[in-house]
């Protein structure tokens, strides 16, 4: 019963050691995650003013006088912001695939503690119902 007790006091260190590194892990994924989609945003909101902004300088410089250097001004810029936002919705692309992988990895090391964790249960439990069953046996004779 002590080398019983002993396994089991170190099985658990061991488990909880591991389940805190991966909070960890998974806390720093997280935040890193969550900075970069802020930052993407904010890029986002930053061109679509922009686009805006140029829409209405268009409207007005048409509104004024029909002139071509502005309107090729404000094209060069408007494909010049689309080039942006591609790039823009690159990088998020891949990001995302990024933290997709990285919590599939998480996920699949999340299960496997998890298989670890009721294989021991399972185990004491077996033990527990062997000894049980040894006991009414012996009450039984």
């Amino acid at each position: 019963m002590m080398t019983m007790t002993t396994t089991r006091r170190r099985t658990t260190t061991i488990t909880m050691t591991m389940m805190m590194t991966l909070m960890m892990m998974i806390t720093t994924m997280t935040t890193i995650t969550m900075l970069l989609v802020i930052v993407t945003i904010m890029l986002l909101l930053l061109l679509m003013t922009m686009l805006l902004l140029m829409m209405r300088w268009r409207r007005r410089s048409r509104t004024r006088t029909r002139t071509t250097t502005t309107t090729t001004t404000t094209t060069t810029m408007m494909m010049m912001m689309m080039m942006m936002m591609m790039m823009m919705m690159m990088m998020m692309m891949m990001t995302m695939m990024m933290t997709m992988m990285m919590t599939m990895m998480m996920m699949i090391m999340m299960m496997m503690m998890m298989m670890m964790m009721m294989m021991m249960m399972m185990m004491m439990m077996m033990m527990m119902m062997m000894m049980m069953m040894m006991m009414m046996m012996m009450m039984m004779i």
